[in-house]
């Protein structure tokens, strides 16, 4: 806890290091409303699309750690901090997140900045993990109007791209089940899915995931919440072993900034509550610009 501050500093500087490039070009763009971008009207057909694909379903917010099932348009980075066995504290800047876009109806694309990984080891390298993407398609939903839950199903693959062995050996492949229902104020969001690896399955095994997340809305922007985020392994290093955090946060949004762009953030604290953990105590902070 002790280190928190300084962590806090350099990851808020390595934030707006990554979000600074993205962001300009695009803003312009959404401030325009697209008229003035394109003479086809692209951006004011894009954005219309966008909105009704988001008119049909809830509108709860995106919980601090557990995935989504609603469709989103947005960039996201998170941060983490990842406490080991030996007390020794490693940071991982942009937490697999990045650029997350409506193309179509029912449909959403994610592209991940490869996270910067700094692991306080002067006997392991730091570097970029691996790129990511991940696809998303809403099977059913309904609006807070009417039954007030959803259904999309998930498929994310992982390149091997990572530098100095901060990435994996091979290409994995996660398909997923994500579910959401509402309850006036409360919510709770989960996902189900099993990381596959496209080789070596022995020596990487295979991890089954199960996220949820129940969360109350405050004053319009305030959402507390409670995850329970779980991994159980098979094969690999940590074959049979499961893994349970228990993760209380809060997330803060959508706050107006300008024309389409919002801005949330929020933050948790992940709590083993297995005897086997790979890493306890974790920090969360999260950082999006919805439009």
């Amino acid at each position: 806890m002790r280190i928190w501050h300084r962590q806090v500093a350099r990851a808020l500087a390595v934030l707006l290091a990554v979000v600074a490039p993205v962001f300009p070009a695009f803003c312009q763009e959404v401030g325009n409303g697209g008229a003035a971008v394109s003479p086809s009207g692209f951006f004011d057909q894009y954005f219309a699309r966008v909105d009704a694909t988001q008119a049909a379903q809830p509108h709860w917010i995106t919980p601090v750690a557990t995935a989504t099932p609603r469709l989103e348009e947005e960039y996201r980075a998170d941060i983490f901090w990842q406490t080991n066995s030996s007390g020794v504290t490693s940071e991982n800047y942009g937490g697999t997140k990045g650029l997350e876009l409506i193309p179509f109806r029912r449909v959403e694309v994610i592209l991940s900045n490869p996270p910067y990984l700094v692991h306080n080891n002067p006997s392991v390298r730091d570097g970029f993990g691996d790129f990511q993407f991940l696809i998303k398609y809403r099977l059913l939903s309904s609006n807070e109007e009417h039954s007030n839950y959803i259904l999309t199903a998930f498929l994310a693959v992982s390149l091997p791209t990572g530098s100095y062995s901060n990435g994996a050996l091979h290409a994995i492949i996660t398909p997923a089940i994500a579910y959401g229902k509402g309850f006036g104020h409360a919510d709770v969001q989960g996902t189900f899915g099993v990381g596959l690896p496209v080789a070596d399955t022995n020596l990487i095994g295979r991890t089954y995931s199960w996220n949820n997340a129940l969360q109350y809305r405050l004053l319009r922007r305030i959402w507390p919440e409670v995850e329970f985020n779980s991994t159980f392994y098979q094969q690999g290093k940590n074959d049979g072993q499961k893994q349970v955090f228990v993760t209380p946060g809060l997330m803060v949004g959508r706050l107006h900034l300008w024309k389409r762009l919002n801005l949330s953030v929020g933050g948790g604290f992940q709590i083993a509550a297995t005897r086997f953990h790979v890493n306890n105590h974790n920090g969360i902070f999260t950082v999006r610009f919805p439009f």
